[in-house]
C-alpha cells in the first residue's frame, strides 16, 4: 500500500474522538487485524463498561476518569499494553510489571488472558 493511500485511509479519521473515533480506527486496520480489533474492542467494552472508548497517539484507548487505562495497535503483530494509570497490584518481590502484550490472534484462551487483564486495570 502506498504512502498516499495511507494517509487517505487515515485521513478522515484523525479528527474523530470517543468510540467513534477508536472504532474508525479499528475500522482502517488491515486484515486480519480488523477483526481481532473489533473483538477486542467488544471484549474490552463487555468487561470494563466504565472505560471510555477513545484515540491516544492515533490508537484506540480506553479511558477512566478521564487518564487512559488500556490501548492497542496493529502493526506487524497486534499489541494491547497498559498505561501507567492502569491498576495493577505488584506482585511481592518484583520490581518489573508486564505492561504490554503481542498476539497474531485471538483465541478463548487470550481472550480470557486479556479479560482477566482489563478487568484488574479497570478497578
Amino acid at each position: 500500500m502506498s504512502a498516499e493511500t495511507n494517509s487517505e485511509k487515515a485521513g478522515p479519521t484523525k479528527k474523530l474522538k470517543g468510540e467513534a473515533g477508536a472504532l474508525a480506527k479499528i475500522a482502517a486496520m488491515s486484515d486480519p487485524y480488523r477483526e481481532a480489533g473489533e473483538r477486542l474492542h467488544a471484549l474490552i467494552m463487555d468487561t470494563a463498561p466504565s472505560l471510555q472508548p477513545d484515540v491516544w497517539y492515533g490508537m484506540p484507548a480506553y479511558r477512566k476518569d478521564g487518564k487512559v487505562i488500556c490501548y492497542f495497535r496493529a502493526d506487524d503483530l497486534m499489541t494491547f499494553g497498559l498505561t501507567e494509570d492502569a491498576h495493577l497490584e505488584p506482585e511481592a518481590g518484583h520490581l518489573l510489571m508486564p505492561s504490554a502484550w503481542y498476539f497474531r490472534g485471538l483465541d478463548a484462551e487470550t481472550e480470557k488472558a486479556l479479560a482477566d487483564i482489563v478487568r484488574e486495570a479497570a478497578s
